[in-house]
């Protein structure tokens, strides 16, 4: 009986050793090891296996990469616009002794240090470059708090702007000047509409104008063309029945007397206060030089 009972409280030791010395670390996880309250190594991932009663786990650090709410603040820009800002912060933990030993509280540390280079970046900025510059203004806040938690064995992989709220009368005033803006654009486009518009029909015009020119002055030209050919023709009937005259030919006489004979009678005719004429004519005359131009005519053709 004896027997099993220091057989029990071996096995009892061996498994408090056991237990004691040997440590499984999970995934994501690094443990610091300090022996009689001094640092000594970090355990990894996995099966580890320390000194029993000497060394002790003092840290369990997550590695992950972690999510930290900034709370809302106010923040008054560089044109005394009071402004509420809404951050968040995302950081890991690159270097578990530093995290463990280098600061206490690491998350308190991030979120002051953080609320504090908010206040710095963006007091330094006009309300509508904090509207419009958030993407500069997150890279920024990410390469200074970056910077300033290094030393901590942390890196900082983003600083988001979630929100950023003027005041009420503000909003109020910012949403009038952008309807002015609206407004302002749109009577310039439509000042520009007409303008083109004018620009158009002047052009039209212009060109109409530039088409009727050039189709009186070749109705001019026809006309001038016309004119000298009935011009030349007269002169050449002229100039033959001067020949023929000369030349002592009856026939060209009574053209010559007939055609200013038919032309005086349609001068009479087209006279306006002429109502009725007696004339003491001669069928015979007339038809004799008419028959005077035919053998005239004749001889010419031949």
């Amino acid at each position: 009986m004896e027997g099993l009972i220091v057989i029990g409280l071996i096995v009892l030791v061996v498994i408090v050793i056991v237990s004691a010395g040997v440590k499984i670390v999970p995934q994501s996880e690094e443990w610091t090891v300090e022996r009689f309250g001094r640092y000594t190594t970090t355990l990894n991932p996995g099966l580890n296996i320390i000194t029993p009663f000497i060394d002790r786990v003092a840290n369990r650090i997550n590695m992950r990469e972690r999510v930290l709410d900034i709370p809302p603040q106010e923040v008054i820009s560089s044109d005394n616009a009071m402004v509420t800002i809404d951050a968040v912060c995302f950081y890991q933990v690159m270097d578990a002794p530093k995290a463990a030993y280098q600061v206490d509280n690491v998350e308190l540390a991030i979120k002051n240090i953080t609320m504090t280079n908010i206040r710095t970046v963006l007091g330094s900025l006009e309300l509508d470059g904090m509207l419009s510059k958030r993407d500069n203004i997150n890279e920024k806040l990410m390469q200074i708090v970056d910077a300033a938690t290094n030393p901590w064995g942390i890196k900082v992989t983003r600083i988001e702007i979630r929100d950023i709220r003027p005041p009420k009368d503000l909003v109020d005033a910012m949403a009038n000047q952008m309807k002015a803006e609206r407004e302002k654009r749109a009577s310039i486009l439509e000042a520009e509409g007409f303008r083109a518009a004018q620009i158009l029909r002047a052009e039209g015009e212009k060109q109409g104008q530039i088409l009727r020119a050039e189709a009186a002055k070749q109705e001019a030209y026809l006309e001038a063309e016309a004119r000298e050919r009935t011009a030349e023709a007269e002169a050449n009937a002229t100039r033959m029945v001067s020949v023929a005259i000369a030349e002592g030919n009856m026939n060209a006489i009574n053209y010559f007397v007939a055609e200013k004979y038919v032309q005086a009678l349609k001068e009479i005719g087209s006279s306006e206060n002429s109502k009725m004429v007696f004339m003491p004519l001669e069928a015979s005359g007339i038809i004799g030089s008419l028959g005077g131009m035919a053998d005239m005519l004749k001889a010419i053709n031949k």
